[in-house]
């Protein structure tokens, strides 16, 4: 059992150790709704809160969630935000330019949580923001706000690992209710992903059932999973096109993108789900000044190598300003949400393996003197292993190998040289400043196609 008392024995004194027990339920809510702010602070000293306060939180949130439409509408001033991916420290950054949530209208685009670390934190504190502030904090659902990539990816693992499975499916249920879009000033259509061949009029948004994890195929889909072809003039061959990136839903162009604004009286198209070098993208389509769509991401340095900005839209009497950020430094966390002795067995084992090898199999000559009884029963010890059929030199030489792939598979996580299994990238914690932030577009382009498999939707049964 813990004790109130906790040794000082931390070796890097300078950096506060996190809290040693979860908040208590009287400081984590005033009176029946989430104390945002204590919660705030308490998730960046790396706190955790009671499991009876995460799943109330979540009930609060999922049943505001509920009565709102499909299609929501609202009017500037607003602060628009793009993916975040469990980035809690630079969302710490991103409030700070957006504007104090109390007074501050936002529209959050989706992806909060995966590939980064702190996705409970992240969607726990948005949650909260939510249940305090229902008429000015905002928020639509994205392609990772599902079961199937939550899964592949760190959310479910990050659940388990802080948490429990009960825990992991309240929030997939709260994903359900999540609305998928919204109208800004009558002339903005704000969704996660992009368009779709089966929306043909605003109308299709709000008839559409929503309260359902995501199919393969379909209109929410879409909605979640395509994409604007990256060509200045936006030209296809066909209006859509089948999107082999993601392995689902489309690639739309220019022609997809004029008909469906003028057809809905609408200017532009405003989404997320994809990285930006500078954290935003515009694409001039409609023959005008005016982009007719207009891509912002809101997780700098994403995934901890993309070397990207973060950015996020400030729209205010009609006018979109665009506001960048680097990104700022959070804790670092092994794969997998391993501690350290996990994570080092297999370059243990591997050492302990190599110090039998040498003593059951030596070569060449020794290094120490030995008297003619100690070679004769050294030999004897090594032709009795050679001519075993249960365990031999061969046999140990295998488990070396495959110890050692696993152990260099673990040393390029935290090179960063790899996006394995879709999990989020840690750069090395051996530089304690961190490079800051450079305008490297080659690093950008080598880490979009690295992770290109991560774009991927899994296909079905994965």
């Amino acid at each position: 059992m813990a004790t109130q008392e906790v040794k000082m024995d931390r070796v890097v004194t300078e950096i506060p150790a996190p809290p040693y027990y979860p908040l208590s339920s009287a400081t984590a809510f005033k009176g029946q709704k989430p104390d945002w702010r204590a919660l705030k602070e308490h998730f960046f000293r790396e706190g955790m809160i009671a499991k009876a306060d995460v799943l109330k939180i979540i009930q609060q949130a999922e049943l505001i969630f509920k009565k709102e439409d499909n299609l929501m509408n609202l009017s500037d001033p607003v602060t628009v935000v793009g993916d975040i991916h469990g980035q809690y420290y630079d969302m710490m950054k991103m409030l700070e330019l957006g504007g104090n949530p109390e007074k501050t209208k936002y529209l959050f685009l989706g992806d909060y949580v995966d590939r980064g670390m702190f996705s409970i934190e992240v969607i726990l504190l948005l949650y909260s923001l939510k249940i305090n502030y229902p008429g000015t904090i905002y928020m639509i659902r994205g392609n990772h706000e599902c079961r199937q990539m939550t899964s592949m990816f760190s959310f479910r693992r990050e659940c388990l690992f802080k948490y429990d499975l009960e825990v992991y499916e309240a929030f997939m249920d709260s994903f359900d209710c999540l609305p998928m879009a919204c109208i800004l000033n009558g002339s903005f259509l704000a969704v996660h992903g992009g368009l779709s061949p089966e929306l043909v009029s605003i109308k299709d948004l709000e008839t559409m059932n929503r309260f359902t994890e995501p199919a393969r195929s379909g209109l929410q889909c879409d909605l979640l999973w395509s994409d604007p072809i990256d060509l200045p003039d936006g030209r296809l061959p066909e209006i859509y096109r089948n999107n082999e990136t993601r392995g689902c839903s489309y690639f739309y162009g220019g022609e997809a993108c004029r008909k469906f604004l003028k057809d809905n009286d609408l200017v532009s198209i405003i989404r997320a789900h994809e990285a930006q070098k500078d954290g935003y993208k515009m694409l001039f389509w409609n023959g005008s000044d005016f982009p007719s769509t207009i891509t912002i991401f809101s997780a700098p340095n994403y995934c901890d190598c993309y070397k990207n900005k973060g950015a996020i839209i400030k729209f205010d009497n009609s006018t979109l300003n665009i506001q960048q950020y680097n990104y700022s430094k959070h804790p670092y966390v092994l794969p997998d949400f391993m501690d350290v002795f996990a994570w080092s067995i297999p370059f243990v084992i591997e050492k302990i393996t190599k110090m039998l090898i040498s003593i059951i199999k030596p070569r060449g000559k020794f290094f120490f003197s030995f008297d003619e009884q100690s070679k004769a029963r050294l030999q004897e010890l090594e032709e009795n292993v050679s001519r075993s059929n249960e365990f031999n030199t061969e046999t140990i030489e295998k488990i070396i190998t495959h110890i050692r792939a696993i152990r260099e598979k673990n040393e390029m996580i935290i090179r960063g040289d790899t996006f394995n299994d879709g999990h989020a990238e840690i750069v090395s914690a051996s530089d304690p400043s961190r490079p800051k932030l450079e305008d490297d577009k080659e690093s950008f382009m080598k880490a979009i196609l690295r992770d290109r498999i991560n774009e991927k939707r899994p296909e079905v049964g994965k």
